[in-house]
């Protein structure tokens, strides 16, 4: 049976090549997306370790106070000094860091709003600071020079000596590039940027009362356990002493953690694309079979058992499915070469390292390919030895039952009203099963759906003729071929379709909550959402063209037992910056010792207006407030607001979360540049237009989807393959009926185009399908979201559906150009005369 086996698929290589494919391109997303992941945990666990070189014990704070104004600093000077004179050791360094916002030569924020670091220099016993290796130039000496890392200066165009402007806390500062440095900083290897002060700058600059780490370099012969336990005798009280092996082994297992789970998420989709894979194998082998009919039904007759015949079928499958294997896991490498690329011209800037390749990986793909593919055609193989000798050599091609189609029918009915009840179940884990209950019922059920889907079609089709007549009975010939085809398209596009209605009705949602909740032109934060001075509200004050500004000035505290924000605001201008939706009260009463409150905590705590609350703040000290009104909560406006007054003495610090601004003109590019110009054009601050506010968060959907989008490219790939692969053995199954027509005079470009057709009625079948399923989804998924966001409401993006139904035509389009091109060129006697 394995030489029957092996000369069948050495004879129909041609008809096995879109398998092959299909096969292949799975296997090369799962084996990339392992490669990748491996390849880049493996570089980064590398140059992570290096940055612990020096590192043998490090002395780092914990606990004490959230505020570092009212913590008696633990990590001294002083300290420092007794770590570099203990036994054992041989020098120590001290370290601090925080956001620095540096502009580029055009005035914009380098290395994006978290990914901006700045630290300090700090020289050894050897005179230079082991952190930072220096290509150029010197280490900073003053509080006029600072230094670059080498990756944010050959980005920005920087060279030593020339003069940058950076931010800390919102002024702005100027100074000179003194050096430029290569380091092995996590946050430079992920794409930020690396500013280095001197050290008494630095601590200046980034309002630091002690150091963050104090690390000590072991001496020649003394383990890093050894001085651990010296280090252990000078700790003061809330701070640890902790291994470099340590560090480093909790940095790899952070490393491990996140690429495990990007790697989870690749293979999702991998998985995704297979699935769709799966479809064209089976249908690829029930053709094949359907095709060896006669020669099967003769094996049986000559002696071989049911059993040897499903062998016969899945050895072949297994031969598909390890060349498919081997092939698509060198593919792979290719992959995720291709993926490291990808994500450094995006500017992840992923550290240089060899290509890994586990011997897991290669295992990993050699079982996936040969598995997934004898797993499609083990039931083709199991008809195919169901069929009686006898009836089958009466016979080329074995018309199916309508038994099965019943039963089918019915199966897919059940489950489709299965996934139908879990939707209305609470548990939204119960309502993901749901959905994807539902997807595999209406995959059961594509044959039975696909006749008045195609019989719809007719009046399009009439246009064409005889052709568009003859492409429609053609696909309605076989339901099951047709709804497999179509499903492996579907599947993609339900996916994409949902989360298509999702993101757009998530965009609408978050355009509607700023619409109705602000009526401030302006939102000024930092970049990092890290507090403002009050300067920068003093500072807009002084404008003429505002009208009404307001800080959001925050505090913590306990209300009836319950942690909640406090955020301080000007009574007088809030009224005219936004616009609260009370259930009872108002802002009329905001004023004195009161507060706002928000409905879902009234409702939590069973308070109502007019009740006076105690609150009390961090600092140990409680305020009674009276509730002047009670509103309906968003994303975006939450938790109690009092005037300034109540916030200000309970602070150690005034800072300000944000400043809300309305302009007398409203919002305009004259408004925002005079805000700039007033905040000294500062790269750390952040100014938004309630546009600004909605297109930030929509442009972060907008990316996710398009991430999506790229990744279900390949289950889309996999299905026009099975589109192309139908279609040529439909072909090769036609020969004689093609030859037929073009004996009574059918030309070839008919040929043509009755193939086309038939190609695009398929492929619109399964769009059709895919975005009708995907917008019940979209719409289940709203139902959960609906419940926590309360603007949204499902819209459906009919210009993103009509794009998606005009991709599914041409997709059918290119898929026939091969198997119509096949059909126009049968030599019409020749094809006569084949069975």
């Amino acid at each position: 049976m394995f030489r029957t086996a092996l000369r069948n698929v050495l004879a129909h290589k041609a008809r096995l090549l879109m398998t092959v494919l299909a096969v292949m391109l799975g296997v090369a997303f799962v084996s990339g997306t392992l490669v990748f992941t491996d390849t880049f945990g493996n570089a980064y666990k590398n140059k992570s370790a290096k940055s612990f070189d020096h590192v043998s014990v490090a002395i780092q704070p914990f606990g004490g106070s959230d505020d570092e104004t009212k913590q008696k600093p633990r990590l001294t000077d002083a300290l420092l000094k007794k770590s570099q004179s203990l036994p054992g050791a041989d020098s120590a360094i001290a370290t601090v860091n925080g956001f620095t916002a540096l502009a580029d030569k055009d005035g914009k924020l380098v290395g994006g709003e978290w990914g901006t670091t700045g630290a300090n220099y700090f020289p050894g016993k050897s005179g230079k600071d082991p952190r930072y290796d220096f290509t150029e130039g010197a280490a900073p000496k003053s509080a006029g020079d600072l230094a670059l890392d080498s990756r944010t200066a050959g980005r920005t165009g920087y060279k030593v000596g020339d003069t940058v402007r950076y931010s800390t806390d919102g002024p702005v500062k100027k100074a000179k590039i003194s050096g430029i440095f290569d380091t092995t900083d996590g946050s430079v290897l992920a794409g930020g940027s690396l500013v280095v002060f001197d050290n008494d700058t630095a601590r200046t600059v980034l309002g630091k009362t002690e150091y963050d780490e104090i690390d000590v370099k072991a001496a020649a012969g003394t383990s890093e356990t050894a001085l651990k336990s010296s280090v252990e005798k000078i700790l003061p009280k809330e701070t640890d002493a902790v291994t470099g092996a340590q560090l480093s082994d909790d940095q790899e297992r952070m490393i491990e953690q996140d690429t495990k789970s990007m790697s989870q998420v690749l293979l999702i989709f991998a998985g995704i694309a297979l699935f769709v894979g799966i479809f064209i194998i089976a249908n690829t082998f029930t053709m094949l079979v359907a095709q060896r009919t006669k020669e099967l039904a003769l094996m049986r007759a000559v002696g071989a058992s049911r059993r040897q015949v499903t062998r016969s079928v899945l050895i072949e499958a297994f031969l598909v499915g390890l060349v498919a294997a081997v092939t698509g896991f060198a593919l792979g490498i290719g992959v995720a070469m291709g993926l490291e690329t990808l994500m450094n011209s995006a500017g992840a800037s992923l550290p240089d390292g060899p290509i890994i390749i586990a011997p897991t990986t290669i295992v990993v793909a050699l079982v996936i390919g040969v598995l997934v593919t004898m797993l499609a055609a083990w039931l083709p193989g199991r008809r195919a030895a169901k069929i009686p000798p006898v009836a089958a050599m009466n016979s080329v091609h074995a018309t199916p039952t309508m038994r099965g189609l019943v039963v089918r029918n019915t199966l897919g009915s059940i489950v489709v009203a299965l996934g139908v009840v879990m939707l209305f179940m609470d548990d939204n884990y119960v309502k993901s099963g749901g959905a994807a209950t539902i997807m595999i019922g209406v995959i059961v059920l594509t044959p039975l759906l696909s006749r008045p889907f195609i019989a719809a079609s007719a009046p399009l089709l009439k246009p064409f003729g005889v052709t568009g007549k003859l492409s429609r009975l053609n696909a309605v010939r076989n339901p099951r071929r047709t709804a497999s085809t179509a499903a492996a398209l579907m599947i993609g596009l339900t996916l994409i379709t949902a989360m298509t209605v999702v993101a757009t009705s998530m965009s609408s949602a978050i355009n509607k909550m700023a619409a109705g909740s602000l009526k401030a032109d302006y939102t000024v934060s930092m970049a990092n959402y890290q507090p403002l001075t009050p300067e920068v509200r003093e500072k807009l004050d002084r404008l003429p063209d505002v009208e009404a500004s307001s800080p959001l000035r925050t505090a913590y505290g306990e209300l009836d037992g319950s942690y909640t924000q406090v955020s301080g605001v000007d009574e007088k201008a809030f009224g005219k910056l936004t616009s609260l939706d009370f259930t009872s009260g108002s802002l009329a009463g905001l004023k004195g010792d009161s507060t706002l409150v928000d409905k879902e905590t009234a409702d939590k705590q069973g308070l109502k207006t007019g009740d006076t609350v105690p609150v009390k703040f961090d600092d140990d000290k409680t305020a009674k407030l009276k509730i002047a009104g009670i509103y309906q909560q968003n994303e975006m406006i939450d938790g109690l607001f009092t005037p300034l007054a109540v916030v200000d003495p309970h602070l150690s610090k005034i800072t300000d979360e944000q400043v809300l601004v309305k302009m007398k003109g409203g919002v305009s590019d004259k408004a925002e540049d005079a805000i700039v110009k007033a905040l000294g054009d500062n790269p750390a601050i952040k100014i938004q237009d309630k546009d600004a506010l909605s297109n930030e968060i929509a442009g972060a959907i907008n990316l996710m989807l398009n991430m999506l989008y790229g990744l279900l490219a390949m289950a889309i790939l996999i299905a026009v393959l099975g589109v192309i692969n139908t279609l040529a053995m439909s072909v090769f199954e036609r020969k004689h009926e093609i030859g037929m027509m073009r004996a009574i005079g059918l030309d070839r470009s008919k040929v043509k185009q009755m193939v086309r057709l038939e190609a695009v009625i398929i492929s619109l079948f399964g769009a059709v399908l895919g975005i009708g399923l995907g917008i019940f989804m979209g719409w289940a998924a709203g139902g959960s979201i609906a419940d926590s966001v309360a603007t949204y409401s499902m819209e459906i993006p009919v210009g993103r559906i009509a794009i998606f139904l005009g991709i599914a035509a041409l997709v059918g389009v290119l898929a026939a150009m091969w198997p119509a091109r096949s059909a126009a060129r049968l030599n019409p006697l020749m094809a006569i005369k084949s069975e």
